[in-house]
């Protein structure tokens, strides 16, 4: 009845490096492009475009990108300008900050979250605190 008829995000056209499902990987991940995991990873991850974390991924890392849709295990903080989709398999073990946040039922998310409207920069808005 208040279920919803949307599919989760789609990036698969626009994905640039993918870390398959039997692939074990360890270091920073930095870049411009879409990522998707499907295996494991530890480490940092930091783009300018999109995260895609499979359902059966386990990561542990410090992740900062624009877009991310998680369907998998995180274990780090996760730092999102725009939308942030938990999709119902997820777990996340870590603060997160977005500017959009889209929590499937299901999900499971411990830690602390904090909202950005419209991607506003949480330093700019204690300037403009002060000058008032």
């Amino acid at each position: 009845m208040f279920g919803s008829n949307k599919k989760a995000t789609s990036y698969a056209g626009e994905i640039e490096t993918i870390i398959g499902k039997d692939t074990i990987m360890k270091g920073t991940i930095t870049g411009k492009g879409a990522l998707r995991i499907d295996g494991q990873f530890e480490g940092d991850i930091n783009t300018t475009g999109s995260i895609v974390i499979g359902e059966n991924a386990k990561v542990t890392a410090q992740c900062k990108g624009m877009n991310a849709t998680i369907a998998g295990i995180v274990y780090g903080n996760i730092d999102i300008s725009e939308k942030l989709e938990l999709l119902p398999s997820s777990q996340i073990y870590g603060d997160i900050k977005a500017g959009i946040l889209s929590v499937g039922e299901g999900a499971i998310f411990k830690g602390g979250c904090e909202m950005r409207a419209g991607g506003e920069d949480p330093a700019n808005k204690k300037n403009i605190a002060k000058k008032q």
